[in-house]
């Protein structure tokens, strides 16, 4: 299942290191020079990826093939964004905090873009820049965190095993 749904993936999955600059976190953070990491190594580190159908996800086959082969049984999706999501900057500063889960996370980038940031096997933090059609799945136990980038807009689809805590439809507002 990791190796289908491939093609055109590297135009909307990107990844770097990051510097260690605290200015506004939804600027890009490169490194100087910049630090490219491949979505091959990304894999290394448990990062699945694909790219799907965002147009359509509604009826999209690939999305529904890699839901039933992973066995995610529910979808919630959330617009983020200033307009549409409540408490939005205490949300935003938190969504950025560093935590991990014991599950996979499962993020679908149905419209806009942002980051997710992972940490490396050296406590290195690598910026993972999702695009419209972006799916990925970070690993039970990775270090990461989530911002949005300068758009200021994410539309996204989240996956579940189990139907998500009542605690979680208060954070996020599902349409």
């Amino acid at each position: 299942m990791e190796n289908e749904f491939q093609e055109g993936k590297e135009e909307v999955i990107q990844a770097w290191y990051m510097d260690d600059n605290e200015e506004d976190q939804r600027l890009p953070h490169h490194r100087e020079p910049k630090q490219f990491v491949s979505i091959d190594r990304l894999a290394e580190l448990g990062v699945i990826s694909w790219r799907l159908n965002a147009d359509d996800y509604e009826n999209d086959d690939a999305l529904k093939k890699i839901r039933e082969a992973r066995d995610y049984t529910y979808m919630d999706i959330c617009d983020i964004c200033p307009e549409k999501l409540p408490n939005y900057d205490a949300k935003i500063k938190s969504f950025f905090e560093e935590h991990l889960h014991t599950d996979e996370e499962i993020r679908y980038c149905i419209a806009g873009s942002g980051y997710f940031d992972v940490r490396d096997e050296n406590e290195q933090w690598i910026r993972i820049s999702v695009k419209k059609g972006a799916m990925i799945v970070l690993p039970a136990g990775i270090y990461h965190r989530f911002t949005l980038d300068e758009n200021n807009y994410i539309k996204v689809l989240f996956s579940y095993f189990i139907s998500p805590s009542k605690s979680f439809k208060i954070f996020f507002p599902i349409i």
